[in-house]
């Protein structure tokens, strides 16, 4: 905010506070016509007197919003479904919860980037994952604290750290969305069917290189073995190279572009695909390899961190989060999460464990290969 000088025309000015007007100033007022003036002076200083109190205000709220927060989490899982749920932990709790989230194109692996860089100097109380290999990478790197949530006794040991440095919960299963107007679903079963010339140029996955993706594909490592792991890369970048395969920034793009019938079909996670089918797309699951190794299904997973500057809430989240409840709503929210455990509600489109033949993946020796998986990957994929 200025105040006005001497020679300064025209009535849209005010006067700061403290400014006493010279004599100069106020003949000036006189001089600019029979609404000018002294009570044009007063006007002026009270609109003033209104802005600055509305300016204080502002300010003060601002303060507020830049106050502490009792806790802060780092979050991988999509904010359009995680949002939603931890302002509803703060109206329960009366905590004041910092949320940092992640984008679609840097799924995940921002978020593990920033944890390693502020280790010296930590900010973040609790990381919920939207997958499990970094996760696990953490814990082994030493990032992670040991916490046994009881809201945690009805979970598979599967989806638990023996350590309990992290949990598994409300998973995604790697399926094909197929668009029902190009393809018929019961003709695809097979990972393999990725290559096969009839969907040549009109089949897609996202670029392995981060979120459920590079899970995906570091896990065959476990699964498949070295070699056939590795053959299986080199027939999708050798595909991709050649205008048969469509590789994408991410699930939710391979998503879009099946529903929208610019590719027949191809891989994604469970919530993307119920985007597309509660909006009424013809789209339907396969749920690959049912015959064979099976479907991948990974698991959210949350761990607090272990210098975490608010551990007390941050384990209260940990138990809120963990509680069926909780994954119940999340099977029921938009983003369809499939609870690993069996007694937890579910609606009926959402499938259960039980009905089917899930991948078998030794989650331990992927999460302490990843970054060696992550840099072969890079090396293979980015642009």
């Amino acid at each position: 905010m200025r105040s006005r000088k001497e020679g300064d025309t025209g009535p849209g000015w005010v006067l700061l506070a403290y400014d006493a007007p010279s004599a100069a100033v106020k003949a000036r007022c006189l001089q600019e016509g029979p609404n000018l003036g002294f009570p044009m002076l007063e006007m002026e200083f009270g609109r003033f007197r209104r802005w600055a109190g509305a300016a204080l205000a502002l300010l003060s709220g601002l303060a507020a919003c830049g106050s502490e927060p009792d806790l802060v989490i780092y979050v991988a899982h999509d904010q359009i479904h995680s949002e939603p749920l931890i302002r509803r932990f703060e109206s329960e709790t009366g905590l004041r919860v910092r949320a940092e989230f992640d984008v679609e194109a840097n799924k995940t692996v921002g978020l593990v980037k920033r944890l390693r860089e502020e280790r010296s100097r930590p900010r973040c109380d609790v990381f919920w994952n939207n997958e499990i290999a970094h996760t696990v990478a953490l814990a082994g790197e030493g990032f992670l604290a040991a916490y046994d949530s009881p809201s945690a006794a009805g979970i598979p040991a599967t989806f638990r750290d023996p350590e309990n440095r992290w949990t598994g919960f409300a998973a995604r299963a790697r399926i094909f969305i197929v668009n029902t107007d190009l393809a018929d679903p019961a003709s695809l079963d097979s990972m393999d069917d990725l290559f096969d010339e009839t969907w040549s140029g009109q089949v897609g996955m996202a670029r392995p290189l981060t979120g459920t993706t590079l899970t995906h594909m570091a896990s065959l490592f476990s699964v498949l073995g070295e070699e056939d792991a590795m053959a299986y890369l080199e027939r999708i970048k050798s595909s991709n190279d050649e205008g048969a395969l469509n590789l994408a920034p991410g699930n939710g793009h391979v998503m879009r572009l099946v529903r929208d019938g610019q590719l027949a079909w191809g891989w994604t996670d469970t919530d993307d695909f119920n985007v597309a089918r509660e909006a009424g797309a013809p789209v339907a699951a396969v749920y690959p390899d049912q015959e064979g190794i099976g479907t991948l299904l990974i698991p959210n997973t949350v761990a607090i961190l272990a210098e975490a500057p608010h551990p007390e809430a941050a384990r209260r989240f940990v138990d809120w989060l963990l509680s069926p409840d909780v994954e119940s709503e999340l099977a029921h929210s938009r983003a369809a999460q499939i609870p690993v455990r069996a007694d937890v509600e579910r609606p009926a489109h959402v499938i259960g464990g039980e009905a089917l033949k899930f991948m078998q993946v030794d989650f331990a020796a992927v999460g302490a290969e990843l970054v060696q998986r992550q840099e072969l990957l890079q090396g293979m994929f980015l642009d």
